[in-house]
């Protein structure tokens, strides 16, 4: 589906200045109505609460401020005007650890360098088409981190998570159970 995002305002946040110029021409490519452009996450921090942009696209490797470091500020800065607004954080790093820590942070969406307008594209749709909740616990504001759709009426017993499997004590004891359960010295 194809959406009007003449009404939509980014920001992007990018140290590389050719790339924060594709970024930017992409985005008006998709008729984005307003895009805003800086290349440290301090400078970011600071636009991001003057313009409250409905969208940021955001490096991670930058320097003062970078992607982690301006994620944090949104989600958890008395300043910050949104701090539900949808973060796209754009790295060339994807390795597992990066991407949980990028998750930690707040983060909405997650897209690896290189990538394509039509794989930035998607992430804005994925914003747009399927926010995601927001969590606030004692050391944590962001969107869920849980994907796939796990609803609360889907639960149906003792573990927290829809997919948890059986501890090694849970299988021994249905094992123990299984062996005695027609031997009536056992009751």
């Amino acid at each position: 589906m194809a959406y009007n995002l003449s009404d939509l305002r980014v920001l992007v946040i990018e140290d590389n200045q050719p790339m924060l110029d594709i970024i930017r021409s992409i985005l008006f490519a998709f008729g984005v109505g307003e895009v805003y452009g800086v290349r440290n996450g301090e400078t970011g921090f600071k636009l991001y609460c003057e313009i409250d942009p409905d969208l940021v696209i955001c490096d991670w490797m930058m320097k003062p401020g970078d992607g982690i470091y301006f994620t944090e500020q949104v989600r958890s800065s008395p300043m910050s005007p949104n701090p539900f607004v949808p973060i796209i954080l754009i790295t060339g790093f994807s390795v597992k650890k990066r991407v949980m820590q990028a998750r930690d942070a707040g983060v909405t969406e997650f897209l690896v360098k290189p990538f394509t307008a039509k794989d930035l594209y998607a992430r804005i749709v994925q914003a747009i088409e399927r926010p995601r909740k927001y969590i606030r616990s004692q050391n944590f504001f962001g969107p869920d981190r849980r994907r796939g759709g796990a609803r609360d009426d889907d639960y149906s017993g003792p573990k927290r998570r829809k997919n948890d499997t059986m501890d090694k004590f849970e299988k021994e004891e249905i094992e123990l159970i299984s062996k005695h359960i027609n031997k009536t010295d056992f009751l």
